[in-house]
């Protein structure tokens, strides 16, 4: 199982509020338009809240400033991955997606990486 993880900086226009809504109001259904072009298994947004316990975790490990949330593209194979990124539907899904992000992502400031899941724990 591979995972894209991509940590989110808004555009600096945009408010956490106004940049939430577009992710999940407009960029959310382009991402799903193009799901099996993509042939993605699991697309989550983790949108980042305002929160006096989370604030004290990052005071306490000295961290920088929050990520304004995380996106999280699964795939259940790495052929599943390969096609996505080289099909012409899987290509033209891409660019789309990107001028997309464009719009509302400080992509400048918003790694990404691309991992395979190694360890994991759930509950009972």
């Amino acid at each position: 199982m591979l995972r894209l993880i991509f940590c989110l900086r808004r555009q600096p226009h945009l408010t956490r509020e106004d940049f939430q809504t577009y992710w999940r109001e407009t960029h959310g259904p382009l991402v799903e338009k193009h799901r099996k072009a993509l042939r993605f298994a699991v697309y989550n947004q983790i949108h980042t809240i305002e929160d006096a316990m989370g604030t004290a975790l990052g005071e306490i490990r000295n961290a920088p400033e929050p990520f304004d949330g995380f996106a999280e593209m699964t795939w259940s194979d790495r052929a599943d991955l390969d096609a996505a990124m080289t099909s012409p539907e899987g290509r033209a899904a891409g660019r789309e997606l990107l001028a997309d992000e464009k719009r509302f992502i400080d992509l400048a400031h918003s790694p990404i990486s691309l991992g395979q899941v190694a360890f994991g724990l759930t509950s009972d």
